[in-house]
């Protein structure tokens, strides 16, 4: 019994060493994470991401976090009778669908996870993209990319916007002052219109304004896959010339396009790497974070 207890402290402080150096190495760095997927959905997944950016934030790394609520706006949406249909990963969305939108991330998402981390003892503050001007937007149209290799045309999806500056002035007092910005991916425009934006986009523009040394996105699969029905095309490193090849040729498709874009845009303005990672495999954060293998895409310049 004593072996056996001495064997498992022993794997346990291997996994701490192994730790090391990555906490060292991202000590007072700020890492954005976009929350979103089924981890937002499954409450013991809720407490898992909880814990990681709790972890994060405890060892001196500085969390910002950008959520989504795809899957709870089409259920309410579904609820009131309206399917919900997408373009390119990006949903289609009229004022009712915008307003549904705002009312779910901001009024519901935002304050739960507040909550959540404030329970954990971390210091965490709800932010929309309306509040001080935190996300300048304006109208983006989707991108179709044709099956025959013609030239991909624009569509106009409503309400959906992309984000044209990022206010950082009341993120990094936040930051400053050991506050995690917990921030709803609602824009204001310049006709004062709101404007839902994917979470994503959101995720990487505000990791690039403030230089962050990560971006992290959660999502509902492995990573990237050259052909999601074989399990043996997973992609562990992927360059951003890989990246824009396999968009192009239709091997990623979908909801993934938006991820890969938002990785490409946020090294585009100075972060160091971009992680896919699968939010439903608990503590996927910091297995990606603090270990040598990882267990996510990197995306790398």
């Amino acid at each position: 019994m004593e072996e056996k207890k001495i064997g498992m402290e022993s794997v346990t402080a291997d996994i701490l060493m192994e730790a090391l150096p990555y906490i060292e190495d991202f000590y007072g760095k700020t890492v954005v994470v976009k929350y979103g997927g089924n981890a937002m959905i499954n409450d013991t997944l809720k407490e898992k991401v909880m814990e990681d950016i709790a972890l994060m934030r405890f060892v001196g790394i500085h969390p910002v976090i950008v959520h989504g609520g795809g899957p709870e706006i089409t259920w309410f949406l579904k609820k009131l009778g309206k399917e919900s249909s997408f373009v390119s990963g990006l949903r289609v969305t009229d004022a009712e669908t915008a307003e549904v939108a705002e009312m779910v991330l901001d009024g519901k998402i935002n304050s739960e996870i507040v909550k959540r981390m404030n329970r954990r003892g971390v210091r965490a503050v709800g932010i929309s993209g309306e509040d001080a001007n935190l996300i300048r937007a304006r109208k983006k149209l989707a991108t179709v990319y044709e099956d025959d290799g013609t030239a991909p045309k624009k569509v106009d999806i409503g309400y959906v916007g992309e984000v044209e500056s990022i206010n950082t002035d009341i993120l990094q007092t936040l930051i400053q002052n050991d506050y995690v910005p917990v921030i709803a991916p609602i824009g204001v425009g310049a006709d004062g219109e709101n404007y839902n934006i994917n979470a994503d986009y959101v995720a990487a523009k505000v990791a690039g304004a403030l230089k962050a040394e990560r971006l992290m996105l959660l999502t509902d699969v492995e990573g990237v896959y050259k052909d999601f029905n074989n399990k043996d095309s997973f992609i562990s490193i992927l360059s951003a010339t890989e990246a824009r090849e396999y968009i192009r040729d239709g091997i990623i498709k979908g909801g993934m396009i938006p991820k890969i874009e938002a990785c490409l845009e946020a090294m585009d303005e100075g972060v160091a790497k971009a992680h896919i990672l699968d939010g439903r495999m608990p503590h996927s954060l910091i297995l990606e974070m603090f270990t040598a293998g990882g267990v996510g895409t990197q995306v790398i310049r």
